[in-house]
């Protein structure tokens, strides 16, 4: 009888540790500013660097600098909401040529997908670009933006290329645990 009962509380554990929900859950830290109304998730082994005059916060990998997450925030064009802005193709692009890649930066961004989506009665697009920066090297960058309280949120997650098919599902995630209140 004890025996059968470990045997299904063992599989029971093992089941539950191998869900990739769980494991998700477990590889995430939470990050929350509170006086600036946002928060998201980040992967477990990464820290937060300080940027003078650049993004309100910086998160990258300890092993792998290049891959990070940031927070930019910047005034609404005439208060405007993000649906005003235009639709998530058309902020796409903009955000594509004056952040991601600049005239005279020498980087390309290519915007391979854009969609809406909504949490909390908030509207949310959720941008995913390809880039090539100058040196030829790839990165692959997701970003979510939204507008609050007079402001535009964009919360964006960079990758090298190679690694993007091994990360896509854990930077999904931490792209779409991005919330503004």
């Amino acid at each position: 009888m004890w025996k059968r009962i470990a045997f299904i509380l063992l599989l029971v554990l093992s089941f539950s540790l191998s869900s990739p929900d769980v494991a998700a859950a477990a590889g995430v830290k939470s990050f929350v500013n509170t006086s600036n109304g946002y928060e998201f998730s980040y992967p477990n082994g990464w820290v937060q660097v300080k940027v003078a005059n650049g993004p309100d916060v910086v998160f990258h990998d300890l092993i792998e600098f290049s891959e990070n997450v940031s927070v930019v925030i910047s005034p609404v064009p005439d208060g405007k909401s993000l649906v005003e802005l235009g639709t998530p193709t058309e902020v796409g692009y903009k955000l594509g040529k004056a952040v991601l890649a600049p005239p005279d930066s020498g980087r390309t961004a290519e915007l391979v997908n854009a969609f809406q989506k909504e949490s909390d009665g908030k509207t949310y697009y959720i941008l995913e670009y390809e880039v090539k920066l100058p040196n030829q090297q790839k990165r692959h960058n997701i970003a979510s933006v939204a507008v609050s309280r007079g402001k535009v949120f964009t919360f964006n997650a960079s990758i090298p290329e190679q690694r993007w098919p091994k990360l896509k599902s854990a930077i999904e995630n931490v792209v779409n645990s991005f919330l503004v209140y």
